[in-house]
């Protein structure tokens, strides 16, 4: 679908990209040609993607920094300049989540994926976008999402996801249309559910849960990482120029049959959120 050499000479910034969905557009985008830099908390699953990425002839390095911490992000982009000059090309892929009743969060945990998801893309996006437009080159933004901000629905059990995301696109199409003059453009990705390792467990609680969303699903299956991808290849590829401000759902239909992807949680049991709630906290999440 896509030519070998179709992101040649790009230089993308990924962040969250040692692992999960971000791990696989990295990825990709090297299988095509790109420079990927990729940027996360923890350097072990940043140190193995860039090592697996340069194990199949692609061109990978990597920067631990915190996104909540904005001279950390523009450390970060220093180190990918340096190493592969000034990205052309932004991901915003790092984010938190965790299911819980809303009454029971710590405002700590509230802080923590807001900050992430929200905080951490502007901050990215800001510090990018003012080199950018210092130095009139055109840039990229291709921000991460969910189904249920893209729905404008919300959900419940994952509010503060939920506020953070609606805000990421929000950011999204207006910074669309603001910085449309300096050749900068911005999309987002909507992703369904997307079994990936870590993560996963932190947003479907059980096993019985799964089997629930996969019943309740009109495709009967969860999406695979190659499809996600494959659009976000499209996204930032010279042959969607002149899409700009939009938000594309790949979630195989889920969202249609009834908005809130987690709102089903209602119907669990006291005591089935006490337990998740504790192993919870016994990991430090």
């Amino acid at each position: 679908m896509f030519a070998k050499d179709l992101l040649r000479g790009r230089v993308v910034f990924i962040t969250g990209g040692g692992t999960g969905l971000g791990r696989s557009i990295a990825m990709r985008y090297a299988e095509l040609g790109a420079s990927v830099f990729l940027v996360g908390r923890r350097e072990e699953p940043l140190r193995d993607t860039a090592n697996e990425i340069r194990r199949q002839n692609g061109h990978a390095s990597y920067a631990t920094a915190d996104v909540r911490d904005f001279d950390a992000v523009e450390t970060a982009i220093d180190s990918a300049a340096k190493e592969f000059g000034l990205p052309d090309t932004l991901v915003n892929n790092a984010a938190g989540n965790f299911v819980a009743r809303t009454e029971t969060l710590s405002l700590n945990g509230w802080k923590a994926v807001v900050d992430i998801v929200l905080t951490g893309t502007f901050h990215c996006t800001l510090a990018l976008g003012r080199r950018w437009i210092a130095a009139r080159r055109p840039g990229t933004v291709l921000n991460i999402v969910a189904t249920y901000a893209a729905s404008g629905a919300g959900s419940g059990f994952v509010v503060p996801s939920a506020c953070g995301k609606a805000g990421v696109l929000a950011m999204t199409r207006s910074l669309a249309v603001e910085w449309a003059r300096h050749r900068i453009r911005f999309n987002a990705i909507a992703p369904g559910p997307f079994p990936t390792e870590g993560a996963w467990s932190r947003i479907v609680p059980s096993k019985d849960w799964e089997e629930q969303i996969l019943a309740k699903h009109p495709m009967q299956r969860f999406g695979r990482h190659e499809e996600l991808a494959d659009l976000a290849v499209y996204l930032i590829s010279p042959q969607s120029e002149y899409v700009n401000g939009e938000c594309v759902v790949i979630d195989g239909g889920q969202w249609l049959r009834g908005a809130g992807q987690f709102n089903d949680l209602a119907d669990l049991p006291g005591e089935a959120w006490d337990a998740m709630e504790a192993a919870r906290k016994a990991k430090g999440r």
